[in-house]
């Protein structure tokens, strides 16, 4: 198979580093420990189209990072890109809002379990971040227990006392406990009685750098029983897995029900818009904050988000993505075995993780993976990846066959 050249990307890249901190910013740059060997990775894009990105220098990609999870139909898919076009030739960002709000809030009403009411702005931190300050002005407490291995955000109380910019204020009413574990959550109500105003937690730990952990079997109904018991607001961030696993939220998939639940990526198929979801009692609360943005308020995200969670409902989209991705990742872990790796898979099969449990370094890992990439399989190290309805049959067949020489060429360097 032909190797990928980058080129362009290279030289895109110099010039992005003159005049952007990092050159890509954020979790999408080369810095950030996903992409290694940097050199076998593109770092822009020229377009984009269903299951598929070409880059900066034409290569194209099968992609299994959806744009880290906002592509679940299919890139440019037909039926979002008309109903934004239809809200844009009418307006978008307008000093009045348009109906179309109220259109989307009586959707999400209507589709996630959990929810009487929806509150938008635009990331998946503004909506974790809107839960979080609902609760405490909900409870009047500070304390705020998360699980380990967590991510909610880039706001300051969402982040660690030793990382850049951050003081200990910010931080020194969070407490973490592990994953699973029901006798730390006993021990941490027990101490911190009357002070914990939510407990804020991904439906199943899908962290970076560490394989996926589901819920332990009533795990989550221990954590409702305590958080009613104890007046304490329970918060689910289903920004990464939402839709993915349960169009009625990812707490209706696990059987329990939060009182926020916050959702972004998937919402509009990439179009830009958050959603903050919640129970009744929660609603006088939320209206009370003073929390707001400049095009919180945008039409044309609302628009493309109603024509999303239709075209989901029409095709039963949470239960297609488990199929396609239970045949990639049964298919992948077929390759490894051939070449005599042990390549485990864990999480939900449309949101998979992999890693390679016979390579502690992570070194050997990083090498499939970029051989992958070469080849037009976009794969990362170390993040968890995502489906989209676009991916095709063919798609996977190639794919499987591009992890199979990857790790063929892998064994012949480390027989």
């Amino acid at each position: 198979m032909k190797l990928n050249d980058y080129t362009k990307s290279r030289e895109a890249f110099a010039r992005a580093k003159r005049v952007i901190p990092s050159g890509i910013y954020g979790h999408q740059g080369p810095a950030e420990g996903c992409f290694i060997p940097t050199d076998a990775f593109p770092y822009f894009s020229l377009r984009a189209q269903g299951s598929y990105f070409w880059d900066a220098d034409g290569n194209r990609f099968i992609d299994y990072m959806c744009a880290y999870g906002p592509n679940i139909l299919g890139y440019n898919d037909p039926d979002v890109d008309e109903a934004a076009r239809k809200q844009r030739e009418l307006g978008d960002c307008i000093t009045a809002p348009s109906e179309r709000m109220i259109e989307f809030a009586e959707l999400l009403v209507d589709t996630v379990a959990s929810a009487d009411w929806a509150f938008f702005a635009k990331n998946g931190n503004d909506a974790t971040t809107g839960a979080i300050l609902c609760a405490r002005a909900y409870t009047h407490r500070k304390k705020i227990v998360f699980f380990r291995g967590y991510y909610h955000g880039v706001s300051p109380w969402t982040q660690k006392v030793d990382y850049p910019g951050i003081i200990e204020e910010d931080v020194c009413n969070n407490i973490c406990i592990p994953w699973n574990d029901v006798n730390a959550l006993h021990t941490v109500f027990e101490e911190n009685k009357g002070q914990i105003a939510a407990i804020i937690g991904q439906p199943y730990l899908h962290g970076n750098f560490a394989d996926n952990e589901l819920p332990a079997p009533g795990f989550w109904q221990e954590v409702r029983r305590l958080c009613t018991e104890n007046d304490t607001v329970l918060i689910v961030d289903d920004v990464r897995a939402g839709f993915r696993l349960d169009l009625a939220g990812s707490d209706h998939y696990f059987g329990f029900e939060a009182d926020l639940i916050c959702f972004c990526k998937a919402l509009a198929n990439g179009y830009n818009v958050s959603a903050l979801c919640g129970k009744e009692f929660l609603k006088n609360t939320m209206s009370s904050l003073s929390y707001t943005g400049s095009y919180w308020l945008s039409a044309v995200p609302f628009a493309a988000g109603i024509a999303c969670i239709e075209k989901m409902k029409r095709l039963d989209l949470a239960c297609v993505l488990q199929e396609k991705g239970q045949r990639l990742c049964d298919g992948l872990v077929f390759a490894a075995g051939k070449y005599g790796f042990d390549l485990r898979v864990s999480g939900i099969p449309s949101l998979f993780y992999l890693r390679r449990a016979d390579d502690p370094t992570l070194m050997l890992h990083q090498e499939w993976i970029s051989e992958c990439v070469r080849r037009g399989v976009y794969f990362t190290n170390h993040h968890n990846h995502f489906i989209n309805a676009a991916l095709s049959d063919e798609d996977i067949r190639e794919t499987i066959e591009v992890a199979e020489e990857a790790f063929r060429v892998v064994r012949e360097r480390h027989s």
